[in-house]
Protein backbone atom coordinates (compact mmCIF):
# COMPACT_ATOMS: atom_id res chain seq x y z
CA UNK A 1 0.00 0.00 0.00
CA UNK A 2 1.38 3.42 -0.86
CA UNK A 3 1.60 6.26 1.66
CA UNK A 4 -1.39 8.20 0.37
CA UNK A 5 -3.67 5.14 0.54
CA UNK A 6 -2.33 4.29 4.01
CA UNK A 7 -3.22 7.74 5.31
CA UNK A 8 -6.63 7.70 3.59
CA UNK A 9 -7.59 4.37 5.20
CA UNK A 10 -6.39 5.52 8.64
CA UNK A 11 -8.13 8.90 8.36
CA UNK A 12 -11.45 7.37 7.29
CA UNK A 13 -11.33 4.92 10.18
CA UNK A 14 -10.44 7.65 12.70
CA UNK A 15 -13.16 9.98 11.44
CA UNK A 16 -15.76 7.24 12.01
CA UNK A 17 -14.87 6.88 15.70
CA UNK A 18 -17.12 8.81 18.14
CA UNK A 19 -16.16 12.41 18.93
CA UNK A 20 -12.93 12.42 16.93
CA UNK A 21 -11.53 15.86 16.23
CA UNK A 22 -8.73 16.72 13.83
CA UNK A 23 -6.39 19.64 13.90
CA UNK A 24 -3.04 20.66 12.50
CA UNK A 25 -0.69 21.89 15.21
CA UNK A 26 2.14 22.47 12.73
CA UNK A 27 2.26 22.52 8.93
CA UNK A 28 2.38 18.95 7.62
CA UNK A 29 1.07 17.36 10.82
CA UNK A 30 -2.51 16.26 11.48
CA UNK A 31 -3.50 15.15 14.96
CA UNK A 32 -6.58 13.05 15.64
CA UNK A 33 -7.94 13.41 19.16
CA UNK A 34 -10.72 12.33 21.43
CA UNK A 35 -11.34 14.82 24.25
CA UNK A 36 -8.06 16.63 23.59
CA UNK A 37 -5.96 13.45 23.77
CA UNK A 38 -4.08 12.28 20.71
CA UNK A 39 -4.64 8.80 19.38
CA UNK A 40 -3.27 9.21 15.84
CA UNK A 41 -0.92 11.50 13.95
CA UNK A 42 -0.25 11.77 10.23
CA UNK A 43 2.71 13.43 8.56
CA UNK A 44 5.31 13.03 5.85
CA UNK A 45 8.74 12.40 7.32
CA UNK A 46 11.31 14.85 5.89
CA UNK A 47 13.81 13.27 3.49
CA UNK A 48 16.75 14.76 5.35
CA UNK A 49 15.52 14.33 8.88
CA UNK A 50 18.14 14.53 11.61
CA UNK A 51 15.98 12.38 13.84
CA UNK A 52 17.66 8.99 14.19
CA UNK A 53 14.41 7.03 14.17
CA UNK A 54 13.33 8.66 10.89
CA UNK A 55 15.91 7.02 8.63
CA UNK A 56 13.67 4.04 7.84
CA UNK A 57 10.67 6.18 6.89
CA UNK A 58 12.38 9.33 5.56
CA UNK A 59 10.48 10.94 2.70
CA UNK A 60 7.33 8.90 3.23
CA UNK A 61 3.80 9.66 4.42
CA UNK A 62 3.22 7.82 7.69
CA UNK A 63 0.56 7.19 10.32
CA UNK A 64 1.56 7.14 13.99
CA UNK A 65 -0.70 5.38 16.50
CA UNK A 66 -0.64 4.48 20.18
CA UNK A 67 -0.07 0.81 21.06
CA UNK A 68 0.18 -1.30 24.17
CA UNK A 69 3.95 -1.70 24.76
CA UNK A 70 3.94 -5.51 24.50
CA UNK A 71 1.82 -5.35 21.33
CA UNK A 72 4.09 -2.66 19.86
CA UNK A 73 7.13 -4.91 20.15
CA UNK A 74 5.30 -7.86 18.61
CA UNK A 75 3.95 -5.74 15.75
CA UNK A 76 7.38 -4.31 14.92
CA UNK A 77 8.81 -7.83 14.80
CA UNK A 78 5.95 -9.23 12.69
CA UNK A 79 5.53 -6.45 10.10
CA UNK A 80 8.34 -4.83 8.12
CA UNK A 81 6.26 -1.68 7.65
CA UNK A 82 5.65 -1.07 11.36
CA UNK A 83 8.47 0.72 13.16
CA UNK A 84 8.95 2.68 16.36
CA UNK A 85 6.83 5.81 16.77
CA UNK A 86 8.39 8.67 14.81
CA UNK A 87 8.97 11.64 17.15
CA UNK A 88 6.99 9.87 19.88
CA UNK A 89 7.64 7.63 22.89
CA UNK A 90 9.05 4.47 21.29
CA UNK A 91 7.47 2.25 23.91
CA UNK A 92 3.89 3.46 23.48
CA UNK A 93 3.68 4.54 19.83
CA UNK A 94 4.27 2.84 16.48
CA UNK A 95 4.64 4.18 12.95
CA UNK A 96 2.81 2.59 10.03
CA UNK A 97 4.80 3.09 6.85
CA UNK A 98 3.94 2.42 3.20
CA UNK A 99 4.68 -1.10 2.01
CA UNK A 100 3.22 -4.52 1.37
CA UNK A 101 3.27 -6.04 4.85
CA UNK A 102 0.17 -4.26 6.22
CA UNK A 103 -3.34 -4.15 4.80
CA UNK A 104 -6.54 -2.16 5.25
CA UNK A 105 -7.91 -4.46 7.94
CA UNK A 106 -4.76 -4.20 10.08
CA UNK A 107 -4.65 -0.40 9.71
CA UNK A 108 -8.28 -0.14 10.85
CA UNK A 109 -7.61 -2.45 13.81
CA UNK A 110 -4.55 -0.46 14.90
CA UNK A 111 -6.31 2.91 14.63
CA UNK A 112 -9.30 1.58 16.58
CA UNK A 113 -7.04 0.06 19.24
CA UNK A 114 -5.14 3.34 19.59
CA UNK A 115 -8.45 5.16 20.11
CA UNK A 116 -9.54 2.54 22.66
CA UNK A 117 -6.28 2.91 24.61
CA UNK A 118 -6.89 6.65 24.89
CA UNK A 119 -10.52 6.11 25.95
CA UNK A 120 -9.28 3.85 28.75
CA UNK A 121 -7.42 6.86 30.22
CA UNK A 122 -10.50 9.10 30.29
CA UNK A 123 -12.95 9.24 33.19
CA UNK A 124 -16.02 7.17 32.35
CA UNK A 125 -18.18 10.30 32.26
CA UNK A 126 -16.09 11.70 29.37
CA UNK A 127 -15.96 8.51 27.30
CA UNK A 128 -18.13 8.85 24.20
CA UNK A 129 -18.44 5.06 24.02
CA UNK A 130 -17.52 2.02 26.06
CA UNK A 131 -13.89 1.10 25.19
CA UNK A 132 -14.77 -2.60 25.40
CA UNK A 133 -17.37 -2.12 22.65
CA UNK A 134 -14.50 -1.24 20.29
CA UNK A 135 -12.36 -4.32 21.01
CA UNK A 136 -11.69 -6.60 18.10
Amino acid sequence: MDGKALQEVAEECAQNLPETTVYSFEPGWEAFRVHERWFMLMTEVPRHSRVRDARVVAGQPVVIVKADPSDATTLREAYADIVAGYHMNKRHWITLAPGDSIDTKLIEELVTESYRLVLDTLPRSRQPTDPEALSS
